[in-house]
């Protein structure tokens, strides 16, 4: 990809795109939202979307997870009344930065990229562990070229770490993708997401009794938060709905970003220089508000 292409897909689109979902929709509860907020905004054409893997308290490992966000998929799917094309994930994390993991999701995702070109990319929008993203980099890496990635994973450059949930599950996948040269557009959790949070107030207001979707999704995010902080002023972070908006970012309108040099994850916990210094997009900031607003309006429409 020459340099004016490179630039050109570090941009938010304008105009209709096609995208790509990897998701670990179990895992809690702000994938169901990102998965609703995208399928709710004509202008994103949702082409596929991945189970990916993840392993906390809701799996019993990987494979569990993954398999578990596949149902949850077709759960919010059918809330929605939608249909998708939805391919099951890696197994497993990558065992090393070389070999691939071997899946429905990233065969569908080599196979369906050559479909698109560099002025007129498949967006791939990833909320979880991205294996399945970088296995398929790994079986055909002419995908660089033809795919956008951004990915809701690891903190901010200012925090004191980078131990967050979707990198620190595989390492090696992050370092593959953003190290390949794809284009790749980083929305950092704490320090930057972190901003993007709702209370239980905010959601009976704009959720409660609109329509099954919306009650489904006010019920478990108020229950998730109330079982760890019940009887306190909480709120409740709504991490994966800010890669979807990325895409919808127009005039600066979600969120803020620039250009910088690609920073890989280290397997330390922290950032370190990638040899090849190539360019991405770094998000710092978010317009809480005004995204927030769009959310709650597409979902209760």
């Amino acid at each position: 990809m020459n340099s004016n292409d490179l630039l050109r897909a570090l941009s938010v689109p304008q105009g209709p795109v096609d995208v790509v979902l990897d998701t670990d929709t179990y895992n809690e509860i702000d994938d169901q939202f990102a998965l609703s907020y995208l399928m709710r905004s004509p202008e994103l054409h949702t082409k596929a979307i991945y189970a990916a893997p993840f392993f906390n308290e809701n799996s019993s490992g990987p494979e569990d997870g993954m398999l578990k966000s596949y149902d949850e998929i077709f759960k919010v799917l059918k809330l929605l009344g939608e249909r998708a094309e939805v391919y099951k994930g890696s197994p497993a994390y990558l065992p090393d930065e070389h070999t691939p993991v071997v899946s429905p999701a990233a065969e569908d995702l080599c196979r369906r990229a050559k479909e698109y070109r560099p002025e007129r990319p498949l967006y791939v929008v990833a909320i979880g562990a991205i294996t399945n993203i970088a296995s398929a980099i790994l079986m055909d890496r002419s995908i660089t070229d033809r795919i956008v990635v951004a990915w809701l994973g690891g903190h901010g450059l200012d925090f004191h770490d980078t131990k967050e949930f979707n990198l620190i599950q595989d390492v090696a996948a992050a370092r593959v993708v953003m190290g390949s040269g794809a284009p790749f557009v980083q929305l950092p959790c704490y320090g930057v997401v972190s901003a993007f949070s709702t209370s239980r107030p905010e959601l009976e207001y704009w959720l409660k009794g609109k329509n099954p979707l919306a009650d489904y999704l006010c019920r478990n995010t108020i229950e998730a938060a109330e079982s760890y902080a019940a009887g306190t002023a909480w709120s409740r972070i709504i991490w994966d709905v800010t890669a979807v908006a990325w895409l919808l970012n127009r005039d600066d309108r979600f969120m803020l970003s620039r250009l910088q040099p690609v920073s890989l994850p280290a397997y330390d916990g922290q950032y370190e220089r990638c040899p090849t210094a190539h360019l991405m997009r770094y998000v710092y900031q978010i317009n809480r508000d005004a995204l927030l607003t769009d959310l709650f309006k597409k979902l209760t429409d």
